[in-house]
């Protein structure tokens, strides 16, 4: 009898073995198996949308992204809408059942549909209450008003607005245009979802593309910030002397490069100041300054901005300085000093903003504002805190920093040199009325047969910085081919400063 109850015990404990050898695999192992079978896939997404996802708002409450109730007779039981339109589309991105999420859709999806470890009270609560479940609301930096005037500032050109406390990294505006309204791809029928969807990737100008984040370009003139900066930084003074040809002929060549314009600068005198050809934004200058600078000091400043080094076209590589951000963000580049062993000419392009010099107006604003926090980079900040479904704060952003870019000696001088281009240089039409700006002007070739891109890129007041701006107007704007960015761009950003200071 004995031996009959230990078989059967056995056998007992053999089978809850295999049950929960059975569970685990099913449960662990085979877990992701089964929910991306194709069969499961309908069944997830109504249990997703069953969920009210949490909201994203700007600090004084405006509703930049919600879920509302599905129309009757929708199998889902929310869908999400964006009251503002485009005008923070490139913020929130979108949150589509047909093509997934973008932007802070995406990197703060744990917070917005109640998975991630801070909402566990917040989540046990709705359980334990019978209520259900409900995501938590995210807080963005952004301030309305200000992205309001980004938008009209910038009118009917394309292009792109990025502004920013210096001190904090703070995105207080971000914008560009084209743009998208998200609700397109988040809500309506499949059939509407995939129009909008086919439209939008069909248009030639790329409008789920920010430019103020996501795309390169050449920087021009406003490069000479970083071509300075590695001048200060090796000893060569705003005060040191260079000569003042209009045009300079390129090592190993007989090809010449020369001023905008194929002027003189400093009235034709046979000698120049670093701050003056800084203010006048003297190509040959500048040539001649990355020459005797050489690819090496060059390129490391440029790292110490945080851009990513590359061996066109083959290599990029981002590892040295990473700028990270809670949305998609392109590093700009600039080449390794290896490239410029076999295009030596190309290093006095380089150090003037074109050949393979890339950015964007993000990372343009990040540059200003290091010059303006003492040469210190802040990281990037869109998001500042989580708030459960019951309003507790979850999760706060502190902000922090890239590091040092540039000495604190070095981002004095250059604060000085960036005001001359302002007061006495290319950027008068950023001067504002008893503020004391910072700026440096850029215009920058596009191609063959194409208007050029203006920029500029600011900070103010100079000396107590609040605010840093960056902007780019594409194929010149309203002024086409004659355009230049001291005449496009920097009007826009004195709109913006004018916007905010008064606060």
């Amino acid at each position: 009898m004995e031996r009959r109850i230990r078989r059967l015990g056995v056998a007992i404990v053999v089978l809850f073995s295999l049950l929960f050898a059975q569970l685990a695999y099913v449960q662990v192992f085979a877990a992701d198996d089964i929910k991306s079978h194709p069969a499961n896939f309908s069944r997830q997404l109504i249990a997703e949308y069953n969920v009210q996802r949490g909201k994203i708002l700007t600090a004084d409450g405006l509703v930049l992204a919600e879920s509302v109730p599905a129309p009757e007779g929708s199998r889902y039981r929310y869908e999400r809408r964006y009251p503002q339109g485009d005008l923070y589309g490139y913020i929130t991105g979108f949150y589509s059942r047909i093509y997934g999420r973008s932007a802070l859709e995406q990197s703060m999806n744990s917070y917005l549909s109640g998975e991630a470890p801070e909402l566990a009270i917040s989540t046990f609560s709705d359980l334990f209450l019978g209520r259900p479940k409900r995501g938590a609301n995210i807080f963005v930096t952004i301030e309305p008003d200000l992205q309001e005037v980004a938008r009209t500032a910038l009118g009917s050109n394309e292009g792109a607005v990025v502004a920013m406390d210096p001190r904090s990294g703070d995105i207080l505006a971000l914008y560009s245009t084209p743009g998208f309204d998200p609700s397109e791809l988040s809500s309506g029928t499949d059939e509407q979802m995939q129009r909008a969807w086919k439209r939008l990737n069909a248009d030639a100008d790329k409008p789920l593309l920010a430019r103020s984040h996501q795309e390169l370009f050449l920087p021009g003139s406003s490069y000479k910030i970083v071509t300075a900066s590695a001048a200060l930084e090796n000893g060569l003074g705003p005060d040191s002397q260079w000569p003042n040809p209009h045009r300079l002929t390129l090592p190993l060549t007989n090809e010449q490069l020369q001023n905008f314009g194929d002027d003189h600068c400093n009235g034709g005198s046979s000698q120049i100041t670093l701050i003056e050809a800084f203010e006048e934004s003297c190509n040959v200058t500048f040539a001649e300054v990355g020459l005797r600078l050489g690819a090496e000091r060059l390129a490391a400043q440029a790292r110490a901005y945080g851009l990513c080094g590359t061996l066109p076209p083959e290599r990029t590589t981002c590892e040295e300085r990473p700028i990270t951000f809670e949305l998609p963000f392109e590093n700009g580049r600039f080449p390794e000093p290896e490239y410029f062993v076999q295009n030596e000419p190309l290093l006095a392009f380089s150090a003037i903003g074109l050949d393979n010099d890339l950015v964007n107006p993000l990372q343009m604003a990040l540059i200003a504002s290091a010059v303006a926090n003492g040469g210190v980079m802040p990281q990037p900040r869109v998001v500042t805190e989580i708030r459960d479904s019951q309003g507790r704060v979850a999760r706060e952003f502190d902000p922090g920093e890239v590091g040092r870019a540039i000495s604190a000696e070095s981002a004095r001088a250059l604060t000085q040199m960036m005001v001359a281009v302002v007061t006495e240089g290319s950027g008068y039409l950023a001067a504002i009325p008893g503020i004391q700006v910072a700026g440096k002007t850029g215009t920058a070739t596009n191609g063959e047969g194409r208007a050029p891109n203006a920029w500029f890129t600011a900070f103010a007041p100079a000396q107590n910085p609040r605010i840093a701006v960056s902007v780019i107007v594409l194929d010149g704007g309203n002024l086409g081919s004659e355009a230049t960015g001291g005449q496009v761009a920097a009007p826009i950003v004195r709109s913006v400063i004018e916007a905010y200071l008064p606060r």
